[in-house]
């Protein structure tokens, strides 16, 4: 899911949370919640209702951190990986594992 420019604050689970990403796989929320636990934030997640028995489960990854903006911290490269380099947009979108800080250079390979 790519960054939305709109702060958004919901309930999860009876805690105040900035919603940083809605309806993600539990691979997309594993990546972010490691991610965001290393930079030291409280990470929320709830599992999102079932539109079908079948459907796959999604689900919706929050911080306690009322002022957090995910957008604002990743184009300011704030977040550190655990190898202690800079969050790139490319890394946060899981297009690349290597961190590019000229991210208006980046390019996908095909």
């Amino acid at each position: 899911m790519p960054l939305k420019a709109k702060h958004i604050v919901e309930e999860l689970n009876w805690q105040r949370c900035t919603i940083v990403e809605k309806g993600v796989a539990p691979s997309r929320m594993e990546f972010l919640q490691d991610l965001l636990k290393f930079n030291k934030f409280e990470v929320v997640v709830s599992e999102d209702k079932k539109v079908s028995d079948d459907a796959p489960a999604l689900f919706t990854v929050g911080v306690t951190d009322l002022v957090f903006n995910p957008v604002i911290a990743v184009y300011e490269m704030s977040l550190k990986t655990k190898a202690g380099k800079r969050v790139s947009p490319a890394y946060w979108d899981q297009k690349t594992t290597e961190i590019v800080d000229e991210y208006w250079t980046f390019e996908e390979k095909q």
